[in-house]
């Protein structure tokens, strides 16, 4: 299994949002929904147009099985309403164009990341880099790791700044500085 990191950089984050709304509508609202929710990679394929008119994602965890109930940030959800749109009701919000309704594999996600993120030069990029970028983000923001703690389900604020890169920020700016 590859390590992968957050996007530390906003507007790498920017320039893959911009790279991803060029190619394809779908792929970038997935981008958007990862960053800006926290959520699984595989609870977010799940997601129909009806969970996207929302104003929270209700929805059970497939790996922990537990309820969650997210709300969307107001920020992105006047796109998700428009996205949700030109989606027929009941319809996978990230449909496979295989035919049929059944939203693409993670697999397909995480070509899409990472040829959007080769395209912004990172590396160390996959699906769980959605996750990631938003804990970071968020704890950047808030510096609340306890809440960060609860919305990712952790069992220690240690191993929610680990699992976001705080930590390795932390150790990196100690080497630059160590001399002997």
């Amino acid at each position: 299994m590859n390590f992968v990191q957050p996007i530390r950089d906003p507007e790498k984050i920017a320039a893959m949002k911009k790279y991803l709304l060029q190619k394809s509508k779908r792929n970038y609202i997935l981008f958007i929904i990862g960053i800006n929710t926290g959520l699984r990679i595989s609870d977010i394929l799940q997601l129909k147009k009806e969970d996207l008119l929302q104003t929270h994602l209700k929805l059970r965890e497939k790996k922990t099985r537990k309820e969650k109930r997210i709300r969307i940030p107001p920020a992105i959800r006047k796109e998700l309403i428009e996205y949700a749109k030109t989606l027929k009701d009941g319809e996978y919000a990230f449909r496979s164009r295989q035919g049929g309704n059944r939203p693409i594999d993670r697999s397909t996600a995480y070509r899409i990341l990472r040829e959007a993120a080769e395209y912004v030069s990172l590396d160390e990029v996959g699906t769980h880099t959605l996750r990631k970028t938003f804990g970071y983000h968020f704890y950047q923001q808030t510096k609340d790791v306890a809440m960060l703690q609860e919305l990712f389900n952790h069992s220690s604020p240690h191993i929610t700044l680990k699992y976001i890169g705080v930590n390795q920020d932390a150790m990196d700016r100690a080497m630059l500085k160590y001399k002997i």
